[in-house]
């Protein structure tokens, strides 16, 4: 994708605007990204950033309880929201006609939330995010793997060390008081983005964004970040989990540099090459030639606030021989590097998965709010193919041997059905 001109503006406020314009079709995106996950949690108040991405459907000031989804769906709007370690984001794409209403309804409820925040609404979204932890996560077979394995891999009490679904136990312990807080800490405009993409008028879309957005306050200055570093993991730690699942399994993660540098490009190449696929190594050692899996994946989850994670998953009924293999495919992977056709899938893959990304309204706004939230730069998104050419095979080679060492993981086993 050719760079698109952006038109960047701060309000008084601190709120970040990014408008680009795409007149294909008569629709425009709107994306706003709050500076705020699960790492930004305190103790005893897990799962709480997400518990808010469903408390700010349930009405503000001028909003009543259910309207917010029902004046979007009236307009013809696709629309949701989701939550990560790093930020909570919320997004509609309307018909181009319909754009002031969907930034005054987030106006409305950036700025007036609290007003509808009743108990009522908190103990029904608590009943709804523990449901969707029963349902996603505890009673779904191998569910919880990557929980347990962020425990494993971060200490405790590192910003990562637990997943934004959350506990129920602190969901238990919420109060309206934590959320007043949580609301007023985080969100304010000074700690969001907001993009706009699609067939609109930059200067008319910044004048709305004015209008709608202006007059809220800056709220306090965000509280200091407490440091996502962690390095390459040394030794492997392991737990056996005797669990009901239809397969014996292993899981593995491994830590991976910081998003944000050219090395993570290296790395993330590494790993779609290692078992991104049924082309990849991993593939064609367990499943084709040992036949000691019936599936094999791995991907990356980067954090631009600490080290990005690199998972390995593998369904089959000896997981100490896939253990083995694993190790072996990493030590012959360190030393060798890639061959020229690895190098090139890999890169043809990840520039597949920029386009896929970016081709829509609605996926470009989401990453222009992404790289101005996490890298101070939202044109940054259109040189992501570019930064993935030109990894050599030798930097792949390097980051394996530095980041996917046999020796330096955590991992989950998991037994047989009982």
């Amino acid at each position: 994708m050719a760079e698109q001109p952006l038109h960047e503006h701060t309000l008084g406020n601190g709120l970040r605007v990014v408008v680009c314009e795409d007149h294909v079709v008569p629709l425009a995106a709107v994306n706003i990204w709050y500076g705020v996950g699960s790492r930004h949690e305190r103790a005893g108040r897990t799962g709480l950033a997400h518990l808010f991405e469903h408390l700010m459907f349930q009405g503000s000031a001028n909003v009543a309880e259910g309207e917010h989804a029902a004046l979007l769906e009236s307009a013809g709007a696709a629309f949701n929201a989701s939550t990560s370690f790093e930020r909570t984001n919320y997004y509609e794409t309307v018909p181009v006609s319909h754009l002031d209403l969907a930034l005054w309804l987030e106006a409305d409820r950036m700025g007036t939330l609290p007003a509808a925040l009743t108990q009522a609404n908190l103990d029904n979204q608590r009943d709804v995010v523990k449901n969707e932890r029963r349902q996603r996560y505890d009673n779904q077979p191998y569910g919880t793997a990557f929980e347990r394995l962020c425990a494993l891999t971060f200490p405790a009490g590192h910003p990562y060390a637990h997943t934004p679904i959350g506990s129920m136990e602190d969901l238990d312990a919420t109060t309206l008081e934590d959320c007043a807080d949580f609301f007023a800490t985080w969100y304010a405009p000074g700690n969001a983005v907001l993009s706009v993409v699609g067939d609109v008028d930059p200067e008319k879309t910044l004048a709305a964004v004015e209008r709608y957005f202006g007059g809220l306050p800056a709220g306090p200055a965000k509280p200091p970040s407490r440091p996502g570093e962690l390095g390459p993991l040394t030794g492997v730690r392991e737990e056996t989990l005797d669990e009901d699942v239809p397969s014996p399994a292993y899981f593995a993660m491994f830590t991976l540099p910081i998003d944000g540098g050219d090395d993570v490009e290296a790395a993330e190449l590494a790993v779609e090459i290692l078992g991104g696929g049924s082309g990849s190594r991993l593939y064609d050692r367990m499943v084709r030639r040992d036949e000691i899996a019936t599936e094999v994946w791995a991907g990356v989850t980067r954090l631009a606030s600490g080290q990005s994670l690199a998972i390995v998953d593998a369904i089959g009924p000896e997981p100490d021989k896939i253990a083995a293999v694993l190790d072996e495919e990493l030590e012959r992977f360190a030393a060798d590097g890639p061959d020229a056709d690895e190098a090139a899938r890999a890169t043809a893959q990840a520039e597949r998965g920029f386009l896929e990304q970016t081709e829509t309204v609605t996926g470009l706004a989401n990453a222009l709010s992404q790289n101005a939230t996490q890298f101070d730069d939202p044109a940054r998104v259109f040189t992501a193919p570019g930064r993935a050419a030109a990894v050599t095979g030798d930097a792949i080679k390097e980051m394996a041997g530095r980041w996917l060492a046999p020796g330096g993981r955590t991992a989950l086993t998991y037994g047989g059905a009982s």
